[in-house]
């Protein structure tokens, strides 16, 4: 029972590893395509005007004509989505920068609009439109990893072979 002990521990362990390695190498790109995907896909929908987020929007940014800010966020949110499906550090950079601009943009609903972020205005409590600008903070997180990995592809490259 032992050795089998040993074996299973072995094999978890060569598991474990493979998957690390997995993760390693492609992680960041796959979590790249996936907020490419989102900021694609919802900045779409504003520019089709067919967005559940559209009102939000369109109160949010309200010096602008409503047809105008809806387009004009889903522009936006539609040139960061193609920004993170290249990897050239300065398109990375600009598009971080836009990303995280938007991100503070979303964050104006609860100054703005507090009685629908909130239940009965207890911060403790979001509705579902604060939930849906609260989970930013994952955007925020994955914009934060991308960007720790624009000078790693140029670091490199210049290091010496056998380092």
């Amino acid at each position: 029972m032992h050795v089998a002990g040993l074996r299973l521990g072995l094999w978890l362990d060569r598991l474990d590893q493979s998957l690390v390695r997995f993760m390693s190498v492609y992680g960041i790109h796959l979590l790249r395509l996936a907020i490419a995907i989102v900021y694609l896909w919802f900045g779409a929908l504003k520019l089709i005007t067919v967005s559940p987020a559209g009102e939000l929007v369109v109160r949010t940014v309200f010096w602008l004509p409503p047809s105008v800010a809806l387009r004009f966020i889903g522009g936006w949110e539609v040139l960061i989505g193609i920004g993170l499906l290249f990897s050239h550090p300065l398109v990375l950079r600009v598009t971080l920068f836009l990303l995280w601009l938007q991100i503070a943009g979303t964050f104006q609903i609860f100054f703005l609009l507090p009685g629908e972020t909130f239940q009965g205005g207890n911060p403790l409590l979001p509705t579902l439109e604060g939930q849906y600008a609260i989970k930013n903070i994952v955007l925020i997180t994955a914009g934060l990893v991308i960007g720790s990995t624009v000078r790693r592809a140029r670091t490199l490259r210049v290091q010496p072979e056998g380092r």
